[in-house]
This record gives structure tokens, C-alpha cells and sequence, in this order.
């Protein structure tokens, strides 16, 4: 299955690659909604989506709000995995289309517990 981790981290998309090529996914990488959205248009079969609320440009939410908008990627799961933990912006992110919120830091366990639960599993 392929994945697409969205974050202008290095460090972040190098430790989500990790653990994902670990259980299976084939990852693919962008730095922005932009190149998100680019690369999702360019790129058969990703089903995964993990993006980060805060990047450079759109927040990540603007991202779930264009997949959510395409019936072309209407199976494709995603999880916003970000430090923005107040309840308004997870219930924001659920209400625009994302399956699942991870707050960073999190431990491996809990990225493969929140991909289970949204049947996204290699």
C-alpha cells in the first residue's frame, strides 16, 4: 500500500517513513498542501494520507478539505498527526474528512494503533 506523509519536518517525514516502510508502505513525501496535492494527482494508488496541521503556506486541514472535495481519492484514509491538541481543532479535522488525530510525539505503538483503526493496514 502506499502512504503520503505531509509535514515541512525532515526529521518527522524521516521517523513517519520509518515506522511505515516497517509494517509495509511504500512513502511517498511532501512538504506543503501544495506538493501534497501535487503528488497525490501524479501518484497512483496512495490510500494513506498522515499530514501535519502546520506547514509553510495552507495548514494541513486545507489538504483533507481537497481530498474530501475528489471523489477520485474518496477511499483514500487520513490521519492529521500534529502538536495542535485543542479539541476544536481535532473536532475540525473529523468534521472536514480526516479518519484519525495523532498528536505528536507519539510512540510507534500509537501510529500502528491509529492505523489500524482506520483499516489502514499494509
Amino acid at each position: 500500500m502506499r502512504a503520503l506523509v505531509i509535514d515541512d519536518s525532515r526529521a518527522m517525514r524521516a521517523i513517519l517513513r520509518k515506522i511505515l516502510g516497517e509494517v509495509g508502505f511504500e512513502v511517498f513525501e511532501a512538504t506543503s498542501v501544495e506538493d501534497g496535492l501535487a503528488t497525490m494527482a501524479a501518484t497512483a494508488g496512495i490510500r494513506l494520507a498522515l499530514v501535519d496541521w502546520n506547514l509553510p503556506g495552507l495548514p494541513g486541514i486545507e489538504f483533507v478539505r481537497a481530498i474530501r472535495a475528489n471523489p477520485r481519492f474518496r477511499n483514500v484514509r487520513m490521519l492529521m498527526v500534529t502538536t495542535e491538541t485543542e479539541l476544536p481543532r481535532m473536532a475540525m479535522a473529523l468534521e472536514a474528512g480526516a479518519h484519525e488525530y495523532l498528536m505528536k510525539p507519539f510512540t510507534r505503538a500509537s501510529l500502528i494503533d491509529k492505523l489500524t483503526q482506520v483499516g489502514a493496514t499494509a
